[in-house]
């Protein structure tokens, strides 16, 4: 276990009669803000003219982003930029999916700069050391962006994605209200709790690292819990208690504890790349990608066995049959049926309509313009990245 520093100084207001307290964390900052939201979802549930009721009965002047993409656009960013800067903004607030709270962080990131375009930033042309406070009211429990400290933003042109971190990038505060992810459709609640599950798994259970029992037991609870309550959503989909653990869940798998003390690059992360060149939504990417790289490396590597034995037996809830490799392949069919039979969503790229044109490309892109993808739970070679990328057909 490596040495660590640990703090998260994330306000949360958590439940459905908290909405009232926005007003008092906007204030905190100044009495200007940019409110940042996607498509039009958001007027349809009446959230919008809640938010907006409440901070205008509070004298608060509100600028406004919308159509944030769902994987946010550098050019919406450098839009969201001018217009704080030309109204002197001092607060953002986000409400939305986690690619418009990342919008916002790569927009606070950004502002204090002498740049105009956010893609310098990511590209570590130039640093930032000042960040505009951000916060986040999460609409689908998903990317968790509400509590830790990166965005992730997406270069179209370039066909890549690209990130910020630093702990000036954690929301001062967010609101985290069950009942405002009731209308999210299933696909995307499916999508959206898959990812939550794999930042579990890809950054604190599949690590190349000692594991902690403390942290590695929270974790394994977190993610059965997660996989059960997920179900419940897809079938009751206003089931507050459900909601509500998707919703907390998501926060607490990128809070900063699961991953205090570890160092591992994330495997599935990295090898995600359809949502960089096809556009995908980013969960059905993973939830592809996780059953193909498990049996890519269960016949490669012999010593991942017990791992994902362990994931089989606690995590999918198989029995154990007493042989370690029985049991790995166990749990890896039943995920593939989990994902889907339970969520509907798609376990091939042939049923996204992808071939392997740009497998090349996206195993590159994965090992970040290294010969391999390393320091990951196991070390991936580009041709160990095609080869996944093939099993995924």
């Amino acid at each position: 276990m490596n040495d660590f520093q640990f703090q998260n100084t994330t306000k949360v207001y958590f439940g459905k009669d908290q909405l009232q307290n926005l007003h008092t964390e906007v204030l905190k900052h100044g009495s200007k803000v940019l409110f940042a939201y996607g498509g039009g979802s958001l007027k349809r549930t009446g959230l919008y003219d809640k938010v907006i009721e409440e901070l205008k009965n509070n004298d608060i002047e509100v600028y406004e982003l919308a159509g944030v993409e769902p994987n946010p656009r550098h050019t919406t960013v450098n839009k969201g930029v001018q217009i704080v800067r030309e109204n002197n903004i001092p607060c953002l607030l986000a409400v939305g999916g986690g690619s418009t709270i990342d919008c916002c962080k790569a927009i606070a990131a950004t502002v204090y700069t002498d740049i105009d375009d956010v893609w310098k930033l990511v590209k570590k042309e130039v640093s930032f050391n000042k960040a505009l406070p951000v916060i986040a009211m999460p609409t689908i429990a998903s990317t968790g962006s509400e509590m830790d400290t990166s965005c992730q933003i997406a270069n179209v042109e370039l066909h890549v994605k690209g990130g910020l971190a630093s702990p000036l990038l954690r929301p001062v505060a967010s609101f985290l209200n069950p009942e405002n992810t009731y209308t999210v459709p299933k696909r995307q609640s499916a999508c959206g709790g898959f990812d939550i599950m794999m930042h579990l798994l890809d950054m604190n259970y599949f690590v190349d690292s000692p594991k902690n029992p403390l942290q590695f037991n929270v974790v394994e609870t977190l993610v059965r819990t997660l996989k059960q309550q997920l179900q419940v959503v897809m079938e009751d989909p206003t089931n507050y208690k459900a909601r509500g653990t998707m919703l907390w869940g998501a926060s607490w798998a990128l809070n900063s504890f699961c991953t205090s003390g570890f160092r591992t690059l994330p495997s599935i992360h990295s090898l995600e790349q359809l949502s960089a060149f096809y556009d995908q939504t980013h969960g059905q990417g993973l939830a592809i990608i996780l059953p193909k790289w498990m049996r890519y490396l269960l016949n490669k590597d012999e010593t991942v066995i017990d791992d994902f034995a362990r994931f089989a037996v606690n995590i999918m809830e198989c029995a154990s049959t007493g042989n370690k490799k029985q049991d790995a392949l166990n749990g890896i069919e039943m995920l593939e049926s989990y994902v889907k039979d339970i969520l509907g969503l798609a376990t091939t790229l042939t049923e996204l309509g992808i071939n392997d044109e740009k497998f090349e490309d996206m195993a590159k892109a994965a090992c970040r313009g290294n010969t391999s993808l390393k320091p990951t739970y196991r070390e991936l070679s580009i041709q160990d990245c095609i080869n996944i990328y093939k099993m995924c057909l």
